[in-house]
C-alpha cells in the first residue's frame, strides 16, 4: 500500500514538473507576436468561439477582473487587433477581431501547435493512443473539480481535440458535471 502511494506521489511530482516546463515553453512560443499569454489566449478564444462576445464574457472566459478585461481589450484595440461595437444590449460592447487580429490568432495557434507537437513527436502511434486516453482521464478530473476561474479551453485548438465529434475530454467532463452542452469552463 505504501509502495503504491509512493509511486503515485512520484508520478504527481513528475507531472507537476512537466506542467511547469510545458507552461513556460508554451508561454514563450505563443507570445512571440503578442504581449502576453493572456493576449494570446484572448486572440485564440476570439478566433475560435468568442468573436463578437461582450467585454464581460471576455473577462469570464479569461478569468480576468472586469477592469482587467477592459485593459486587455484596450491594449488589443490599440494594437489594431480588435474593434469594439455595440453589444446585444445598449450598455455592453462587443469585441471583434480585425483582419490583423485573425492573422495574429492564426500565428498564436500555429506556434502553440508546433510547440506541443514537438513534445509528443517522438511517440509511437500506440503510445499516442495510450497517452491521449490517460490525459483525457486527468483532464476530466481537472474539469470535474474546477471551480471558477479561466476557461480550460481558452487557448485550445477546438478542432484538434475533435470537439465536434464528441471526443474533447474537457467538454465531455464539463457536460457531465453540469449537464449542459456549452463550452467547457
Amino acid at each position: 500500500m505504501a509502495e503504491a502511494a509512493d509511486a503515485q506521489r512520484a508520478l504527481a511530482n513528475v507531472l507537476g514538473a512537466l506542467a511547469l516546463v510545458v507552461t513556460d515553453g508554451l508561454g514563450r512560443s505563443v507570445t512571440d507576436d503578442v504581449g502576453s499569454v493572456t493576449d494570446a489566449a484572448a486572440l485564440s478564444a476570439l478566433a475560435q468561439f468568442l468573436d463578437g462576445a461582450t467585454v464581460d464574457r471576455v473577462h469570464q472566459v479569461l478569468g480576468l477582473t472586469p477592469s482587467g478585461a477592459v485593459r486587455l481589450v484596450d491594449r488589443l484595440e490599440g494594437a489594431g487587433l480588435v474593434t469594439r461595437s455595440p453589444g446585444p444590449d445598449g450598455r455592453s460592447r462587443a469585441v471583434r477581431l480585425t483582419d490583423a487580429g485573425r492573422q495574429r490568432a492564426r500565428a498564436v495557434g500555429g506556434a502553440r501547435s508546433a510547440y506541443l507537437s514537438g513534445l509528443v513527436g517522438a511517440l509511437e502511434p500506440a503510445e499516442v493512443d495510450v497517452l491521449r486516453d490517460l490525459l483525457a482521464k486527468v483532464m476530466a478530473a481537472v474539469v470535474g473539480s474546477k471551480d471558477g476561474g479561466a476557461w480550460t479551453c481558452r487557448l485550445c485548438d477546438l478542432t484538434a481535440c475533435r470537439r465536434a465529434q464528441g471526443e474533447c475530454p474537457a467538454l465531455n467532463a464539463a457536460q457531465e458535471r453540469s449537464g449542459s452542452a456549452g463550452p467547457p469552463d
